[in-house]
């Protein structure tokens, strides 16, 4: 998919609760230029937990912070877009990062269990939905990786 495509699916963060495993509820609640600030429920019932994070769409990538969490130190994730394959507008390069801290121990040593797995549902997630809004892909160029 193009870096346009790509980043117009990360960017509709009011999008999630319909496709991002975990995600139960997703919702702008407000937009000043290119800061969003939106409300995300995560978790599996009964344990669900709602934040707010802060979105900085930028000309080449959507860096999110979450703010009062109360299951994290921090959240933070970033997206950059760039150029695919050459001569092919149809594909781009993706990178994500994440950086986060539980505020438990116990959700640590737990995450560390299924970070792999969370990390392959996820990349997995935002593909079937890019094939849902935009047709089938390109190609398949991907190697999710941990840093």
């Amino acid at each position: 998919y193009s870096a346009e495509q790509m980043y117009a699916l990360v960017a509709d963060v009011g999008q999630y609760r319909l496709f991002v495993p975990w995600c139960s509820r997703s919702a702008v609640l407000s937009r000043r230029g290119p800061v969003l600030q939106a409300e995300l429920e995560v978790g599996f019932p009964p344990l669900l937990e709602s934040y707010i994070s802060e979105v900085f769409l930028g000309s080449r990538q959507i860096r999110a912070v979450s703010q009062d969490c109360r299951l994290f130190r921090h959240l933070e994730t970033l997206w950059r877009f760039g150029p695919g394959l050459p001569g092919r507008t149809d594909t781009c390069s993706l990178d994500f990062s994440v950086s986060f801290e539980f505020r438990s121990v116990l959700h640590s040593r737990l995450a560390g269990l299924f970070l792999d797995e969370v990390a392959k549902q996820m990349v997995s997630a935002f593909e079937s939905r890019a094939q849902a809004l935009f047709g089938p892909q390109a190609a398949v160029l991907h190697s999710p990786h941990r840093r």
